[in-house]
């Protein structure tokens, strides 16, 4: 069981090194909220999903931009030299998962209270380049 676990988590480890991503935990916003950020900014060039967030009027807008930001300069480590413009980055993946609830309570009339969850999520975003996604594919035919 032990060697069976290293090799998965050898091959997961290598799969990742072709990828870039930046993953933001514990985010104090309902997983809700935020998918629809999300999901306005997948499969969209780099620089036209940064102006989409940057004049978006949700709050979560703010927090995404800062994740997308980071995930640019993750590739940017990756690849010295190169520029975003030539590479034709996209966003390939952005996905949300529910993170911890807090349980909090909320006073009602007549000495009752009222239970309330302030949910919290995780965002990844995955980018990947144009020119990359061309080459595999004509590697695989």
């Amino acid at each position: 069981m032990c060697a069976r676990k290293r090799n998965r988590a050898e091959q997961n480890k290598e799969a990742k090194k072709g990828q870039y991503y930046a993953v933001l935990r514990n985010c104090p916003t309902s997983p809700r909220k935020m998918r629809l950020v999300t999901d306005m900014i997948k499969g969209v060039e780099v620089n036209k999903a940064l102006d989409m967030l940057r004049f978006s009027t949700k709050e979560a807008s703010q927090r995404v931009e800062k994740l997308l930001l980071s995930a640019i300069a993750n590739w940017q480590a990756k690849n010295e030299g190169a520029r975003i413009e030539e590479s034709r980055l996209i966003v390939k993946e952005a996905f949300v998962d529910q993170s911890r609830s807090l349980k909090r309570i909320q006073p009602a009339p007549q000495g009752r209270a009222h239970r309330i969850k302030k949910r919290s999520n995780h965002v990844t975003v995955m980018l990947e380049s144009k020119q990359e996604a061309v080459k595999v594919e004509s590697q695989e035919k």
